[in-house]
């Protein structure tokens, strides 16, 4: 039989969350996952600037109106990614490496189903959905050629963001940035080319824009193909293991209703954002172009809550597997402080540079910096405490506890939001919106807190017990000189 002592050096690792310093652990893991949340925005901000420059503003407003569509789309995609890293992060932290491969082989039969299906659907219904959206006619040719070719690069997308999740779900963080930095030096440089048609790359005006996602999208996910499998990681699938495509009803059912959820939470707080433009939109053009600018700047605020609640989200999944639940508890309290020194400090710079970063977007001499200054002032902090509930259901998501989080945040940003906006715009005009994202925000973290602290989210269950074949599968998994977690030194 092959020795460990015959496999090539570091074959097989992944890193370990489940012992060790917790602070340092978790920012090890959440830093490089923020940069890719950085990246990502940046990238979508370049290609515009490349759209708006080169196309004008009907083939930007094309873009918008078929990124809303692609971003309702992941909303859910997202969702049962997150619940399929969950799983191959409690089957990590159990050692169970059939179990991760089972989950990452279902998630993954399941994702190219599904991308297929809208990539067909959605190159077929895509006039119809720009009209539903009521998109203006002079972009909707744009928005047609554009959102075409998006859609026929809806597996790439699909199953490459499946693959960096699941590299998290191993407590790999660093993988994905790398994959994230080629997707945006491939994205971001090829629109000029194609878009122009500059050299050898034909003039394809808006469609070249979309191509270059194309592209970029089927590099990433074949390059994460290729170093998956060349790096002999624990979840490869093999041989028999190849069958693990075919969805596992059990792990399917436990994806599905788990996933639905957390992508139903995202489209809740996207539904919240609309509502408040509704209002911002009230008050007139200066007082909407001033919330537009202070989003560009909350984009970044929110991100470190973002990485934050994915490293902390692995390593409970990860402790939860290894029953390690006297972890539990201090990395949850790690998060919460991470999160606040982090986000504090962003909010910090923000609040002192605001005016020179408002610039950027309208010129020093423009009337609508004081009214953005003013809604950074008022609405800012909601972001640290939205923050807290984030990192809190992060925790309790880790154990499949996934209702109540909905729950509470359709409450908080849907109801709660809106209702105070009624309430106070009496007395306060235009800053009953601003006012009514801090005070909300304080709501849903209480509530957040109250039901991770009493709530019964300990007793959920994301695994099912593997049957006497699994078992039998899983011990000649283990025996793998190739297939082994963390390799021994035995003979």
């Amino acid at each position: 039989m092959a020795t460990a002592s015959a496999r090539r050096p570091g074959a097989g690792r992944t890193p370990n969350l489940t012992d060790g310093p917790i602070t340092r652990t978790l920012l090890l893991f959440a830093l490089p996952t923020l940069g890719s949340n950085v990246l990502q925005s940046l990238n979508g901000s370049i290609n515009s600037v490349w759209v708006g420059r080169f196309l004008g503003e009907n083939a930007l407003a094309a873009t918008s109106n078929a990124n809303l569509i692609m971003f309702l789309m992941f909303s859910l995609g997202f969702g049962f990614g997150i619940a399929a890293t969950v799983l191959i992060g409690q089957s990590m932290g159990a050692r169970d490496i059939v179990g991760a491969r089972r989950a990452l082989g279902t998630t993954f039969g399941l994702f190219a189903i599904m991308s297929l299906v809208i990539a067909t659907l959605g190159w077929v219904s895509a006039p119809a959905l720009l009209r539903a959206l009521a998109t203006p006619v002079e972009a909707a040719p744009y928005a047609l050629a554009y959102l075409r070719i998006i859609f026929l690069a809806m597996p790439p997308m699909f199953l490459g963001l499946l693959l960096s999740m699941a590299l998290r779900g191993t407590g790999d963080s660093v993988t994905p940035l790398r994959f994230m930095i080629v997707s945006v030096i491939l994205d971001a440089g090829l629109n000029p080319f194609l878009i122009r048609g500059i050299g050898p790359f034909p003039r394809m005006g808006i469609a070249g824009a979309a191509t270059a996602t194309l592209i970029a999208n089927y590099v990433v996910f074949i390059g994460q193909l290729i170093y998956i499998y060349a790096k002999d990681l624990p979840i490869r699938l093999r041989g028999p293991e190849l069958a693990f495509i075919k969805p596992d009803l059990v792990l399917l059912r436990a994806i599905l209703f788990k996933g639905f959820p957390m992508g139903l939470q995202m489209l809740v707080m996207t539904f919240s954002g609309i509502l408040m433009i509704g209002f911002v939109n009230r008050e007139g053009v200066q007082v909407t172009a001033a919330y537009g600018v202070a989003q560009q700047l909350w984009t970044y605020i929110q991100m470190p809550a973002m990485a934050i609640g994915t490293a902390v989200s692995t390593m409970v999944a990860q402790n939860i597997g290894a029953n390690r639940w006297d972890r539990v508890e201090r990395i949850t309290q790690s998060g919460v402080l991470t999160l606040l020194a982090v986000t504090s400090a962003a909010l910090a710079v923000m609040l002192i540079f605001d005016r020179q970063a408002f610039a950027l977007f309208v010129g020093w001499d423009s009337p609508i910096i004081p009214i953005a200054r003013h809604i950074q002032l008022i609405a800012s902090s909601s972001f640290l405490l939205f923050g807290i509930s984030l990192t809190l259901f992060a925790t309790t998501r880790a154990n499949g506890a996934v209702i109540a989080p909905l729950i509470i945040v359709a409450f908080g940003l849907v109801i709660v939001r809106v209702g105070l906006v009624f309430v106070l715009r009496p007395m306060l005009g235009a800053d009953a919106v601003w006012y009514s994202f801090p005070l909300s925000s304080f709501v849903t973290t209480v509530i957040a807190w109250a039901y991770y602290r009493y709530g019964g989210w300990r007793n959920a269950h994301m695994t099912t017990p593997p049957t006497a074949a699994e078992l039998r599968d899983k011990s000649a998994v283990m025996m793998e000189p190739a297939g082994r977690d963390h390799p021994t030194a035995e003979g």
